[in-house]
């Protein structure tokens, strides 16, 4: 169902770089998630076709995207652009990590979707920078994204490559609301999608796991 890894456990040195912790974005999983690939997924190519023009031809970007947990989708701005193919997905929540205007942004709206019935959708207006502060979005997005689960729903969270925005908060969810560590919940994402958070990303991802830990012994 694919179109286009988990770090030792606590230690001395626990708090180090992401790497240190088998975090590399190069290294995966051997873990793995069942569930029944969606027969629109299945129908696409396995590789995303890239934009080109030659004589009389155009091809057009292909939707990017995974399903990485029952009914959250983690997935590119091509997707999330193409109204179309929401609705044939089902897809009736749509989480936006990179709302604006600027370059590596997405610029969807509320506005955009205004002739989407029954569509929810959120924006949060990040860069995927380490410096960013994606974590206080972490259990705004996870209460999001619970929710279009909980009614059934099913939820896409986007970026503009949905490696690394989309793919923290997704994993953030997991952990909030699903009781996941970081390893468990970080191991299940990349056995689904090739995803790339950012260092500063990863960091911050620790620290949520740190403290879910902390109120889980309390």
């Amino acid at each position: 169902m694919s179109y286009r890894d988990s770090y030792s456990l606590y230690g001395r040195d626990y708090f180090s770089t992401p790497k240190e912790y088998g975090l590399s974005l190069h290294s995966r999983p051997t873990t793995s998630y069942s569930s029944t690939p969606s027969s629109v997924l299945s129908s696409l190519s396995s590789f995303r076709s890239r934009p080109y023009t030659g004589v009389g031809v155009t091809y057009t970007p292909a939707p990017d995207v995974n399903e990485v947990y029952p009914g959250l989708f983690v997935g590119d701005a091509v997707a999330a652009k193409d109204k179309a193919f929401l609705r044939r997905m089902g897809i009736n929540y749509v989480l936006n990590t990179a709302e604006g205007k600027r370059y590596t942004q997405v610029d969807t709206d509320h506005i955009y979707y205004r002739d989407c019935p029954g569509l929810r959708y959120k924006g949060f207006q990040l860069m995927d920078l380490p410096t960013t502060d994606i974590s206080k979005y972490f259990h705004i997005a996870a209460n999001f994204i619970d929710e279009g689960i909980s009614r059934g729903g099913r939820v896409l969270v986007h970026c503009m490559m949905g490696v690394s925005r989309s793919a923290t908060c997704a994993i953030a969810f997991l952990m909030i609301k699903r009781g996941m560590t970081l390893t468990e919940a970080l191991a299940l994402v990349r056995s689904r999608r090739d995803i790339h958070p950012n260092d500063g990303f990863i960091r911050q991802l620790q620290d949520l796991d740190r403290e879910l830990r902390v109120c889980r012994v309390r």
